[in-house]
This record gives C-alpha cells, structure tokens and sequence, in this order.
C-alpha cells in the first residue's frame, strides 16, 4: 500500500525571542568545538516540536545523528519533482530504516520548463516557496549545510537567524569531507549512490552534473551559469 507523508500544516507562533546578536555570538563560540549530537540536543530541548530538519537524501548523516537525539524530530523533504530516482528510492530507503516522522512538501504549481529559461524562478517555486510553507508555525529549523562544500558557505553560522527570523542550526557545519565520510563508514549510513557516481552534490536532475576531480563538491549543480545556491539558505 502506498504510503503517504503529512502535508497539512502547524499553527501560526510567535518567532522566538533572544537571539540577538550578543546571544549568537556566544552560542556559536559554544558550539565551535561541538560533537553535532550536542547541537542538535541542545536545539531539540530549546525549541521542542517547533523545530525540523530539513533533508536533500544525498545521506542520513544528519537524520542518523538527529534521530538518536529525538527519534521523532520532524524531517522535511522538499520534492521538487524532478529529483533523480536514485533521491527518491534513497529517501524510501531512509524513511524505512528509521520510521521518519516525515513531511513531503510539494509545489503547488504543474510541471513545466521553467529550469530551461529561469532557474531562479524554478528554485523559488520548487525549492524556497515549500520550505516557506514547511516553516510555517516553526520557531527553528536543522540543515546539513556544511562550511567545507563551497566558498559561498565557508563563514556558515552554526547558530544563525534566516530571513523568516527563524534560527536556523547547521550541526554540521565545521565537519569536513573526512568526517562525513568516517561517520558513514563508522554508522552504515544510508548514503545516495549518486555520490559513488560523482555526484557530491545532488539537486534536480536538469541541472546537476557530474563533479570533476579537483571542483568543489557543488561545482555540477547549475553548471555555466551564475547562480551557486537554490535560495533555501539564504
């Protein structure tokens, strides 16, 4: 039987007060030389079920560590509809081994080419309007975005307030290539086998590519053109 993930949305809150600029400061001091166990624990006991993560299937590695911390945490995954099939078995794949309370969110809009004429405008409606949605009612939310996978990332905050006023934790954020790979090896993380197959980056596939040796790892991903990030972290 097919299953279903929840689509219906949480009520509205309040954005969560005092985290000005003294309060990050001091929270990304703490957490610099933090296992991410201890990060996400602290996010968990600070905003309870106002808080998500936000998952692309390239690995589990963030869901391995946030599940251990909160076997329900709730995980958002943003079909954009043009995912590759290997994203989307990876994502049963994941779903299965650790019974995600999961949140498929889809764009309200049909197919179309869009991503042939304006990838910015594709990513704002397949990719930024559904975590818009997602975020709805939250007060925080988790992402695997990491220092280390491109230049415009490598002064990511561990501790940040996005553009919503949301905060926003990257967990992973001080980890290198080695780490993430040794926590796979060491845990039989669920990785996506796009990245055996040169894909370090995994996005939609009209426009991802293949990463050559010696390119940073989101160097396939909008390929010839001068855009470097969908928008979602912005």
């Amino acid at each position: 039987m097919e299953r279903t993930a929840q689509l219906t949305f949480s009520p509205p809150r309040r954005r969560p007060a005092g985290f000005d600029e003294a309060t990050l400061a001091e929270l990304n001091d703490r957490f610099e030389m933090a296992a991410p166990s201890q990060i996400v624990k602290w996010a968990v006991e600070t905003f309870g079920q106002s808080l998500c993560l936000s998952a692309s299937m390239a690995d589990a590695v963030l869901i391995d560590i946030a599940t251990q911390v909160d076997p329900h945490v709730e995980v958002i995954f943003l079909d954009t509809q043009y995912h590759f099939p290997e994203t989307l078995v990876t994502l049963e794949r994941i779903w299965d081994r650790y019974d995600l309370n999961l949140r498929i969110m889809r764009p309200e809009v049909p197919l179309d080419d869009r991503w042939r004429t304006d990838v910015d405008a594709c990513c704002g409606v397949r990719r930024v309007d559904q975590l818009d949605r997602a975020l709805e009612g939250k007060q925080a939310w988790m992402s695997g975005l990491r220092r280390s996978e491109a230049a415009t990332r490598a002064d990511a905050r561990i501790v940040a307030v996005d553009r919503r006023g949301l905060v926003k934790i990257n967990p992973l954020a001080t980890w290198s290539d080695l780490d993430v790979s040794g926590y796979i090896d060491d845990h039989d993380v669920i990785v996506n086998p796009l990245v055996e197959q040169g894909y370090p980056s995994i996005g939609c596939w009209p426009c991802t590519r293949p990463v050559a040796d010696g390119e940073e790892p989101r160097a396939g991903r909008w390929a010839d053109l001068e855009k470097l990030e969908c928008g979602i972290h912005l």
